[in-house]
């Protein structure tokens, strides 16, 4: 998603577009995983029911790779993740990562994330 403004923590991304605060752009990229079990890829990951999801099948790190056919610029990146449903399966770190191709890869911020309790998750920028 991008946005003119800093979005605030904790913000609703659906609503924040229906307002115009923030567009969605993931529909102008190619995404790929590094692994996926069957009727559990891309398509689930992007549907946005929360009932549907990614499931990774194979070894570690799990990567979820965006690829935008012209130079974008990505200002926000919501992720949800439902600590509830997942438990263990829930992210505990997330890597994001910019360049102009997969070999040039630089990581841009990492981020830990902590369970606050089983509805809420806050991160930390290291």
């Amino acid at each position: 998603m991008t946005t003119p403004n800093k979005t605030p923590p904790g913000a609703d991304p659906k609503q924040l577009e229906r307002t115009g605060t923030v567009r969605e752009i993931g529909s102008q990229a190619v995404w790929s995983l590094s692994s996926c079990k069957p009727g559990f890829g891309v398509d689930q990951l992007r549907d946005d029911n929360l009932e549907t999801y990614w499931q990774s099948d194979g070894s570690q790190p799990h990567l979820v790779n965006i690829q935008f056919r012209r130079k974008t610029t990505v200002k926000t990146l919501c992720i949800y993740a439902d600590y509830k449903s997942d438990e263990s399966y829930t992210p505990s770190k997330i890597s994001v990562r910019v360049g102009n191709n997969f070999h040039n890869l630089q990581e841009i911020r990492p981020h830990v994330l902590h369970v606050v309790n089983e509805e809420s998750v806050t991160q930390d920028s290291g």
